[in-house]
C-alpha cells in the first residue's frame, strides 16, 4: 500500500517491515486485526494496519461495513510504545537497541535544525541502529 500523508510518501513496498502483530483468528472474524510497523530509509516509522468490519480499520461501503486498511505515520516514541505492547523483548531491542534498566542512560531533549534531524534519522536507518546509538557513535 502506498499513501501520501502531509506531503510525505509512505510505501509498504519500499520501507522495511521491522515488526508485526495480529490478534489471531482469521479474516472470517469481524474483529480480526493485523498490524505491521515499518521504518522508512529516512528513519521515520509508520504503521500499516488491516482489519475486519468490527475494527478501527473498517471502511463504510454504502450502508454496510467492510474490511479495510490504513497507514498511520508514527513518531519515534509512538513506534516504541507500539513495539513495547506488541513485540517480544528481542524484537523490541533489535529495533530500538538494548534497554538499560539502571541509570546509565538518560533521556535528553535538544533543539537542532530539521535538516540535521533528518540526516541523523537517515544515517541511523542506513546503519540499522537507533538515532540515539548513531549520535553516541559520533561522540565516541
Amino acid at each position: 500500500m502506498k499513501k501520501i500523508i502531509n506531503g510525505k510518501v509512505y510505501d509498504t513496498e519500499k520501507a522495511k517491515a521491522v515488526g508485526a502483530w495480529s490478534n489471531g483468528g482469521t479474516w472470517r472474524d469481524f474483529d480480526h486485526r493485523e498490524e505491521t510497523l515499518y521504518r522508512k530509509k529516512t528513519g521515520e516509522f509508520f504503521l500499516h494496519g488491516e482489519g475486519g468490519p468490527a475494527t478501527n480499520y473498517a471502511e463504510r461501503i454504502d450502508n454496510a461495513w467492510s474490511s479495510g486498511e490504513r497507514i498511520m505515520p508514527m513518531s519515534f516514541n509512538e513506534a516504541r510504545a507500539w513495539a513495547e505492547e506488541h513485540l517480544d523483548g528481542d524484537e523490541f531491542e533489535e529495533i530500538f537497541g538494548a534497554v538499560a534498566e539502571d541509570e546509565s542512560r538518560v533521556q535528553v531533549c535538544y533543539s537542532i535544525s530539521a535538516a540535521a534531524a533528518e540526516t541523523i534519522k537517515r544515517r541511523a536507518a542506513e546503519a540499522g541502529i537507533s538515532a540515539s546509538a548513531y549520535i553516541e557513535s559520533l561522540i565516541k
